[in-house]
């Protein structure tokens, strides 16, 4: 039986993002494109229904971490998101599909902005398969609750990590 596995072409395991995965907003001291990666994946377990892909940044100087995206209902039969598919109503993302709001307060794909002149901050792509064909969330779900739908119907996942860091 296949390994269920995550990966992307937009930047290597355990390295780092491009500046286009960057956030764009000045308060943070960041200005990049704000653009999701491409990502990929095979195997999902038996009995998969649907698939929830969330990004946390463990390092963020919160104490809690910083969740970048959280997307539910993903097909079951699906196996790949094209670059940029994070972004706000995005028409790349399947029919169906939500995008709860991020940390920042946005919906979609919020890109990475550590600290300025602090270590590189590790930021985990994770794909749930879960036993259920959609969670019954919607736009003003937090993502807290979307992700406590997620674990609570989980079957598996598989998790992909990037890094950055801002001079």
């Amino acid at each position: 039986m296949a390994e269920f596995r995550l990966w992307s072409s937009t930047f290597p395991a355990n390295g780092f993002m491009t500046k286009a995965q960057e956030f764009d907003n000045k308060a943070f001291g960041a200005n990049g494109e704000n653009r999701s990666p491409a990502l990929q994946w095979d195997a999902p377990p038996e009995g998969t229904q649907s698939l929830a892909l969330t990004v946390y940044d463990p390092d963020a100087p919160t104490g809690s971490g910083f969740w970048h995206w959280v997307v539910v209902n993903l097909p079951a039969d699906l196996r790949a998101l094209p670059e940029g598919a994070g972004a706000a109503d995005s028409p790349l993302l399947p029919l169906g599909a939500l995008q709860l709001h991020n940390d920042y307060g946005l919906p979609g794909f919020g890109g990475a902005a550590p600290p300025r002149g602090d270590h590189a901050h590790r930021y985990i792509f994770k794909l749930h398969a879960l036993k259920v064909a959609h969670l019954p969330l919607d736009a003003s779900t937090t993502n807290a609750i979307g992700r406590f739908m997620i674990h609570l119907n989980e079957l598996a996942s598989a998790a992909y990590t990037g890094l950055y860091a801002l001079p």
